[in-house]
């Protein structure tokens, strides 16, 4: 039976892959998961601006039981800011999710917490939802104020929204560290942050709202290291970077976090 959060398996393919490179890996993906699977855990692409509307077009036109979304947005609704992508185009090209505050963001383009939330808003002002991203670097993590340092992105990110507005938000943890370097935190490490985000969620938001709301881990997952961190009681699924451009690791680790709990 599919649980109240049912697992997310999201790939985030970054700045990666052509439009016609993008439909053959969705084509592949979605044909190595049965229906019991892709009813199981929601899959999710998240592939670059460019390749939206090849991926939207096959998804919809193949009736493919895959979401799909985008990897930022503007906090602009329009006007002259070049290279912004605003939430109506988004919304207009029918993407479900968007990647809002990954930690490439927050260090290559300086995004602060007050521009996190900014770009949560335009999302949920267009009926998108966001997966929220935080985590830390690993100077924070080696002085033992990981959880307060991302419960403050936390805070900072959701200030000002209420819980209504909050209802279908996915979180992200994504220990900078562990991303991109072939180091994961541990199913402990894991299980350590998402617990801690959730409560703070229960303390700010309520606790339906902390029941009901999906938190990913982020960092080098794959297929080797899945099972352990899936099984954590608050990790429900995983942000996957750099294994979701293998079609059939990608399918592999959809299939781990689909299996029935023992």
């Amino acid at each position: 039976m599919i649980t109240a959060r049912r697992p997310m398996i999201a790939g985030n393919w970054k700045m990666n892959l052509s439009h016609l490179e993008a439909i053959a890996l969705v084509q592949k993906v979605a044909f190595s998961l049965d229906a019991t699977q892709l009813q199981r855990v929601e899959v999710v692409v998240l592939p670059p601006f460019v390749s939206l509307r090849s991926v939207q077009a096959l998804i919809v036109g193949d009736q493919l039981l895959i979401g799909y979304g985008a990897q930022d947005l503007s906090p602009h609704t329009d006007g002259a800011y070049t290279g912004d992508i605003s939430g109506a185009m988004l919304a207009g090209l029918g993407c479900q999710y968007v990647l809002v505050g990954h930690s490439e963001r927050r260090e290559h383009h300086h995004e602060s917490d007050a521009a996190i939330n900014a770009k949560l808003g335009a999302a949920l002002d267009n009926a998108i939802t966001p997966i929220l991203c935080v985590g830390e670097g690993l100077p924070v993590r080696s002085e033992g104020r990981h959880v307060e340092y991302c419960l403050t992105q936390l805070d900072g990110a959701l200030a000002g929204l209420a819980a209504d507005r909050l209802a279908e938000l996915v979180l992200a943890y994504e220990p900078v560290w562990a991303i991109g370097t072939g180091e994961v935190a541990t199913p402990e490490d894991a299980q350590e942050m998402c617990s801690a985000l959730r409560e703070r969620l229960r303390e700010t938001h309520g606790a339906a709202l902390a029941g009901g709301m999906r938190i990913l881990y982020g960092g080098s997952v794959k297929a080797s290291n899945t099972e352990g961190i899936v099984a954590q009681p608050d990790v429900d699924g995983a942000l996957v970077g750099g294994a979701s451009l293998d079609a059939d690791e990608f399918a592999r680790i959809c299939r781990l976090a689909a299996a029935p709990s023992s």
